[in-house]
C-alpha cells in the first residue's frame, strides 16, 4: 500500500505543479473546478445522497454557481473575494461542530441539509480562492502562480510533516473521537514543515522583507486551518460509516481525501495574502 501511495503521489505532484506553474489562470480555474467536483461528489455520497440523479443535479447547480461567478464578475475579482470571506466563516462554524462533533450522527439526521450545505460552503469558496491567488500577481508582478503553489505545498508538506513526527513522536492525541490517529505531536511537525515550505517559496516569489511576518502569520494560521479541513472530513466519514471518501485514487482513498486540508487552508491563505498584502 505505501508503495502504490508513492507511486500515485509521484504522479499526482508533478502533474498539480505543472498545471499550476504553466496553465493560465482561466484553464486552471476549469481544471481546478473538475478536481474539487470530484471531491463535491464524493462528500454529496457521505452526506446520504445516495441517489445519483439527486446528486448528479445537486453536482450541475454547484457547477453552474462557479460559471455564473466567472461571467458576473467580470474580471474585477470582487464576488471571488467575497466567497473567500464566506469560505473563512464557514470553517470557524465548522470548529465548532468538531465541539459538539455528535450533531448530524444519526442517519436521516435533519443535520443533513447542514452537510449538504457545507459542501457548497467548501468547494466553492476554494475554488475561488485557487483563482483568487493564482490571478492576483498576473496584472503586477506576475507571480501569482507561485503564491499558488506555495498555499498548496504548505498544506502538502504539513500533511507529510504530521505523519511523519506523529509516527515518530506522536503521544498525545489531539481528536482521538474524530480521528484516533492524529497526534499533538503530528500537527507540530506538520507546523514546522508547512511554515518552512512557504517561507522558502514565498522568497522564490519575491516577498519582501517587511512582509515576512505577514506571511508567517498567514501560514501558521493556513496549516491549522488545513488540520481543520481534514478533521472536518474525518468526522463527516465517521458519521457515514466510511474509512475513505472513495477509491478513484490507488492508495490514498478518494479525491475528498486528497483535498481535505486545502478546502480549508485556501481561504485564510488568500485572506491573509490580501490583508498583509505580500
Amino acid at each position: 500500500m505505501t508503495k502504490t501511495r508513492v507511486l500515485a503521489a509521484l504522479i499526482m505532484a508533478p502533474a498539480a505543479i505543472a498545471a499550476i506553474l504553466l496553465l493560465p489562470t482561466q484553464w486552471l480555474a476549469a481544471a481546478a473546478a473538475a478536481v474539487l467536483l470530484i471531491g463535491l461528489w464524493e462528500w454529496l455520497k457521505l452526506a446520504e445522497v445516495d441517489d445519483t440523479l439527486a446528486r448528479t443535479v445537486l453536482l450541475v447547480l454547484n457547477l453552474v454557481l462557479m460559471v455564473l461567478m466567472v461571467w458576473a464578475d467580470a474580471g474585477s475579482m470582487v464576488l471571488f473575494q467575497i466567497a473567500t470571506l464566506v469560505g473563512v466563516g464557514w470553517w470557524l462554524l465548522a470548529l465548532l461542530w468538531l465541539r459538539f462533533y455528535q450533531f448530524g450522527t444519526q442517519p436521516g439526521s435533519p443535520a443533513r441539509i447542514f452537510k449538504l450545505l457545507a459542501g457548497t460552503l467548501a468547494i466553492v469558496p476554494a475554488w475561488a480562492s485557487l483563482v483568487l491567488i493564482h490571478a492576483g500577481g498576473d496584472s503586477t508582478t506576475g507571480n501569482g502562480h507561485l503564491w499558488l503553489l506555495a498555499a498548496l505545498a504548505l498544506v502538502w508538506a504539513a500533511d507529510s510533516g504530521a505523519y511523519f513526527a506523529g509516527r515518530r513522536f506522536g503521544r498525545h492525541k489531539l481528536a482521538p473521537r474524530i480521528s484516533p490517529n492524529k497526534t499533538w505531536e503530528g500537527l507540530f511537525g506538520g507546523l514546522l514543515a508547512g511554515v518552512a515550505v512557504a517561507l522558502g517559496l514565498g522568497w522564490l516569489a519575491g516577498v519582501e522583507t517587511a512582509h515576512l511576518p505577514g506571511l508567517l502569520v498567514t501560514s501558521v494560521v493556513a496549516v491549522f486551518a488545513s488540520v481543520l479541513g481534514d478533521l472536518y472530513e474525518s468526522l463527516i466519514k465517521r458519521h457515514a460509516g466510511a474509512k475513505d471518501s472513495g477509491n478513484l485514487i490507488p492508495g490514498h482513498g478518494g479525491v475528498l481525501d486528497r483535498v481535505d486540508g486545502v478546502l480549508a487552508a485556501l481561504p485564510v491563505f488568500a485572506l491573509g495574502k490580501a490583508i498583509f498584502g505580500f
